[in-house]
């Protein structure tokens, strides 16, 4: 059975920065959104938690294209990671969370899981 999602509204589309991730607060936890105005798709949202380290920084991190793959690097040990997969390049057995990204109207909407106390209040 797939776990029940919803699409939760984190931000504007005021508040992302072209070629740059920010960061945003979900019920599953802290999210790096991402704007790569010059790609199809634009928007991708991964967890902003580093595996290596545990700290919340990849939204700071550097984007780009490796091999026609969209990327951030860690700003701590410089490790990327794809947007589309959130797979580690340099270690394929490591993975960040990715989420699907939706814009509607002005919001940014990010499909996470319901949580465990939304399920019980529905």
């Amino acid at each position: 059975m797939k776990p029940r999602t919803r699409w939760e509204a984190v931000c504007t589309v005021d508040d992302l920065v072209p070629e740059s991730g920010v960061a945003v607060w979900t019920e599953d936890g802290p999210v790096a959104v991402f704007y790569l105005p010059h790609r199809l798709p634009a928007l991708f949202a991964i967890s902003h938690t580093d595996p290596f380290s545990g700290a919340n920084v990849l939204a700071r991190g550097i984007t780009g294209d490796l091999k026609g793959e969209p990327v951030v690097a860690s700003p701590l040990y410089k490790q990327h990671f794809s947007l589309r997969t959130g797979f580690c390049l340099e270690d394929d057995s490591v993975r960040v969370k990715t989420y699907p990204v939706l814009l509607d109207g002005e919001q940014i909407r990010l499909e996470v899981p319901v949580t465990q106390r939304e399920s019980i209040a529905a």
